[in-house]
């Protein structure tokens, strides 16, 4: 039976950790100035890393160029944090969770507002035979 490590998860908590301090107190960069990691996933040999990032869609093009030309910069920081042989490659994406949230949440609210217009007779259909139970 093989056993599953938790080293990966381990690993990308650190890089998490280190990118965010660095992105808080070391970099100037102003492409990179509003930039919020949601996630780090890192594969089980640890040689590559994906950063999830959360940024407003008029800024990622930037961002992601401001944090592509910095990955060096992080991966020599997350390199003095890691106790490992290899040191992940880090590769910068964007984080679609946060705006698939926003839209399932706009057509909730547009569905609910239509139920309101249309009354609450259309909602009650379903529940009228439930008092007739004997």
């Amino acid at each position: 039976m093989k056993r599953t490590s938790h080293r990966p998860e381990q690993v990308a908590e650190t890089i998490r950790h280190v990118i965010a301090e660095a992105l808080t107190h070391e970099v100037r960069d102003p492409r990179i100035a509003r930039v919020a990691i949601s996630d780090v996933t890192v594969s089980g040999d640890l040689s590559h890393a994906r950063v999830h990032i959360i940024v407003s869609a008029e800024d990622s093009p930037r961002v992601l160029e401001g944090l592509r030309s910095a990955a060096g910069f992080f991966r020599t920081k997350v390199a003095r944090a890691l106790a490992t042989r290899v040191v992940p490659e880090l590769t910068f994406e964007l984080d679609r969770g946060a705006q698939h949230a926003a839209r399932i949440d706009a057509l909730l609210a547009s569905l609910r507002s239509e139920g309101a217009e249309g009354g609450d007779a259309a909602g009650e259909g379903g529940r009228g035979g439930e008092g007739g139970k004997a």
